[in-house]
């Protein structure tokens, strides 16, 4: 009983200073803003803007992977491109993870995760000292829940933007 106090002790702490913390950073498909050289629509790069461009957040991966599964790239594509066009603006990539496994493993495969995403970034001409990344694991679940459909939907990157 005491672990689990603790516990939610820490993430609540936690989650306060994620939340006072957050001003500046906002998911990819979340009100990435354009710079000054866009032709992507400012307000969301989540919906359709002025050209057609849609680009999601994130990226799922299967279990127990790391590989960018073949129906994720044109999402890492679009990101390449924005981002590519808005040459300010810097990202950090988190790795995510189901509950499965232990916090040592899901750290060290998130990281893997971000990092796959990342490299992919780079390929499509994102200069790498613009990306950043960190691993939480299995901490920051994207859905609750103990069954494939959860897991599937935390078995994930997403890019968050730091500054634009």
């Amino acid at each position: 009983m005491l672990k689990i106090t603790k516990f939610i002790t820490i993430t609540s702490i936690l989650v306060l200073f994620t939340a006072c913390s957050h001003t500046n950073k906002s998911p990819i498909g979340q009100g990435m803003g354009a710079g000054s050289d866009s032709s992507v629509d400012s307000s969301t790069l989540n919906s359709t803007g002025k050209n057609g461009v849609h680009a999601s957040d994130r990226v799922f991966f299967d279990y127990n992977s790391s590989v960018i599964r073949p129906e994720e790239r044109p999402i890492l594509d679009k990101q390449a491109n924005w981002l590519n066009k808005n040459s300010k603006v810097t990202v950090t990539i988190e790795g995510h993870c189901d509950e499965r496994g232990t916090r040592e493993y899901n750290l060290a495969l998130g990281e893997r995760r971000a990092n796959a995403a990342k490299k992919y970034l780079v390929a499509e001409g994102v200069s790498a000292s613009r990306i950043s990344t960190i691993s939480y694991g299995k901490e920051r679940p994207a859905v609750a829940g103990s069954n494939e459909s959860a897991y599937a939907q935390n078995r994930r990157a997403v890019t968050i933007l730091i500054n634009q």
